[in-house]
């Protein structure tokens, strides 16, 4: 075995007992740690909760029972005030995220859909399907009749540039510009 794989070897094994070492520690704090969360429990159930002595009479027994009652709406309306608290400052804190959504000028676009759908439909969908109305989107347009004017006849006989183009390329339209220019 050489120098160099010896000292590969004692490296890995170092790494190994270092973690090794670590899971111990870990475990350790772990079982500190639920220890004391056990303690915790035990000490918060015995300061909140004292013992139960249940009373022999009819009576007392009531009475327990509605000092328990009076204890238990406590409890209700603390929970009812912590969730409306709760749902007032999530709300808040989207109102404001929002915000700094508008402010930076980043929004996020979710992803359309095209859908096809006739005037008509729209209007169903919207008015729901008492109203029957027809949206007939042309039958409202204004008819206009054109009017040939002087100007437009004028543009018509000049024609269309292109044709005058196309007349002209080739021999042939050389030489009938050559015919036009001599007479």
């Amino acid at each position: 075995m050489s120098d160099e794989e010896k000292r590969k070897r004692a490296i890995t094994a170092r790494r190994q007992h270092l973690k090794s070492v670590m899971l111990q520690i870990a475990a350790t704090l772990l079982e500190k740690e639920t220890a004391a969360k056990e303690a915790e429990k035990a000490n918060y159930l015995a300061e909140h909760c004292p013992p139960l002595s249940l009373p022999h009479s009819m009576q007392e027994l009531q009475d327990l029972c509605r000092k328990l009652h009076a204890k238990v709406e406590v409890v209700d309306e603390e929970r009812y005030d912590t969730e409306a608290k709760l749902q007032k400052t999530t709300k808040e804190l989207e109102d404001l995220s929002q915000k700094l959504f508008d402010l930076r000028g980043k929004f996020k676009r979710p992803p359309l859909r095209r859908v096809r759908m006739s005037a008509d439909a729209m209007l169903r969908a919207l008015l729901g399907s008492k109203h029957k109305v027809c949206m007939d989107l042309r039958a409202n347009l204004k008819q206009v009749k054109k009017e040939d004017t002087e100007k437009e006849k004028d543009l018509r006989d000049v024609g269309d540039w292109r044709k005058n183009i196309e007349e002209k390329s080739g021999m042939e339209g050389r030489k009938k510009m050559f015919e036009t220019s001599e007479s």
